[in-house]
């Protein structure tokens, strides 16, 4: 698996959640093995969804301890605090609107528009890699191209 980029935020967030997953796995064992002790296990729906949700729970506990593990946090790295890169928070001007745009850019893990953290490989956050402060660009989108002016990157 390639590496994965976090902010140490993210990091914390995937690592609760793979607590979280532990302890759903925990409760669905103790649920298949009440299951198994009610007989006939070809015919018995509840052994069968908890088996199911069980192997469900175990691939994605395995696929978040390897992210996990390969994981590198980007606020330990050495990069241009100046540029816009992953983790930069970016406050912005849309100079066809004038509405002001403020943008942190995040892992896919870590996106979340509605919190106003968009994922480093959407075409908005590829627009605006490598740019800094005072720069105005053009960054074409699905809807069509916007042209906007980067007011300020700051690294939380």
């Amino acid at each position: 698996m390639s590496e994965v980029y976090l902010t140490k935020e993210g990091f914390e967030k995937l690592q609760a959640e793979l607590a979280d997953l532990k302890r759903q796995k925990n409760e669905v064992t103790i649920e298949v093995n009440e299951a198994r002790e009610q007989g006939d296990l070809k015919e018995n729906a509840g052994y069968i969804y908890g088996k199911e949700k069980q192997n469900q729970l175990l691939t994605r506990i395995a696929e978040m301890e390897l992210r996990l593990r390969s994981a590198k946090i980007v606020d330990n790295l050495a990069i241009n605090k100046d540029e816009i890169r992953l983790g930069a928070t970016v406050t912005m001007r849309d100079e066809n609107t004038k509405a002001t745009l403020v943008y942190t850019l995040s892992s896919a893990d870590e996106a979340d528009p509605s919190e106003g953290r968009i994922s480093v490989s959407s075409p908005l956050a590829q627009g605006l890699l490598g740019s800094a402060a005072g720069k105005t660009v053009t960054v074409r989108l699905p809807s069509g191209a916007k042209t906007l002016t980067i007011l300020n990157v700051e690294y939380r």
